[in-house]
């Protein structure tokens, strides 16, 4: 007989504004190809694309996505307290609404994913007697930065943590910021890394990419993917991108994404004059995204505190070679990428430079890149998670 899983998220593609969505969908369509059973929960109905999952949508009153993202933000533009203070209201009208859920989808398991949803599972599991898994994607420090920690939300991620039979952390970076503030004992936390369906990722026609003009006229182009914020690192995107065009004027720039540092970031651009070699392409999505990825002649994540870093994964299996931040959980699973620390802009620089001059570095890191990151993929991960429900499931015998 198949694991039941009733799991609780707060955003599935197309509906998601990050990397959460995108995770919880990787996961539980592995578990599903796996034969667990999967009853996956959301705050409202909305136009999600999973019919490989038996959806249930908790119908919260004022709950109007994507005016409530994960990343406590509406647009690009930070929440107010009183915007706060009505989506931690939602997350606990979350939570009274999943005991009544519980009772109706019989499970062996409860599956919480991140801070908006462990309430939920908290509030499912003691009214059913059901063991919790808490799913650790960020926290508030990584969100942060470590500085204007909301003790509020950082009350509802302890809580969490602690009230949960077995923890999940998507890298041993997360792991470890789990035990230093959050006093998660590490025997309790388990890494599963997140990952990526290989076969999603086929290559196509350069000539019908809208980006191909650029390479027509000689231009390289750098890419950096995510969030507009201060965990994400931008800023430092732009001033690597100040020292390389000094020395490869016949390079573009490109961001991908929103957040509330886009005004600051547009700012700092013309500041240091290169407003005609960077260019702000908004959020994309499908297409678009994986356009954007397969011209590119170099993907850098620069993040400041990265809990994992999917986009990493996305940008070598398009084959595009990739900079990442030491301070990331991807660093883990990838070792044909350069690494360096966010800070070091002059670093940064130095490896751009070096990947776009020497053709040998980018067909190194483009083929074998390639290949290593056929294994880091969802259906690993679900192995391992699968893994852990048993563990759990022994021990509740």
């Amino acid at each position: 007989m198949p694991i039941r899983v009733l799991m609780f998220g707060w955003e599935l593609p197309p509906c998601n504004s990050g990397g959460l969505g995108v995770a919880c969908y990787g996961l539980s369509q592995a578990l599903v190809q796996s034969d667990v059973d999967v009853t996956f929960v959301l705050p409202k109905k909305v136009p999600v694309r999973a019919d490989f999952l038996r959806l249930v949508f908790a119908d919260l009153s004022g709950f109007d996505w994507p005016n409530f993202s994960p990343y406590l933000n509406i647009n690009g533009t930070p929440l107010s307290d009183s915007q706060v203070s009505d989506l931690i209201s939602l997350v606990h009208q979350y939570s009274l609404k999943a005991a009544a859920i519980a009772k109706k989808h019989h499970c062996d398991l409860i599956h919480a994913h991140d801070w908006l949803c462990f309430p939920a599972g908290i509030a499912a599991s003691q009214a059913t007697g059901v063991p919790l898994v808490s799913h650790v994607h960020a926290t508030e420090y990584d969100r942060s930065g470590g500085a204007s920690i909301d003790p509020m939300v950082y009350a509802l991620e302890k809580q969490g943590m602690d009230q949960a039979d077995a923890v999940i952390a998507v890298s041993n970076f997360t792991k470890n910021l789990l035990a230093k503030y959050y006093l998660t004992p590490p025997e309790k936390v388990n890494v599963v890394h997140n990952g990526i369906n290989p076969d999603d990722f086929t290559p196509e026609d350069l000539e019908s990419n809208p980006l191909s003009a650029l390479k027509r006229a000689g231009f390289k182009i750098v890419l950096y993917v995510g969030r507009l914020s201060l965990q994400k690192g931008p800023d430092y995107f732009i001033k690597a991108a100040r020292r390389v065009l000094d020395f490869a004027p016949q390079t573009v720039f490109i961001l991908v994404g929103s957040g509330d540092m886009e005004g600051q970031l547009i700012n700092m651009t013309a500041g240091l004059g290169l407003s005609d070699k960077v260019l702000f392409a908004g959020f994309l999505r499908g297409q678009l995204h994986k356009q954007a990825f397969q011209a590119a002649d170099l993907f850098v994540m620069p993040s400041v505190s990265e809990p994992f870093g999917i986009t990493a994964l996305e940008a070598v299996a398009h084959g595009t070679p990739a900079i990442i931040s030491k301070q990331s959980g991807v660093s883990e699973t990838l070792s044909h990428v350069l690494k360096v620390d966010f800070w070091d802009v002059d670093e940064m620089a130095n490896q751009i430079l070096s990947v776009l001059k020497y053709n040998s570095l980018h067909t190194s890191l483009k083929t074998n890149g390639h290949q290593e990151v056929k294994k880091v993929s969802w259906a690993a991960a679900a192995a391992k998670t699968i893994e852990i429900y048993k563990k759990i499931l022994s021990a509740k015998k």
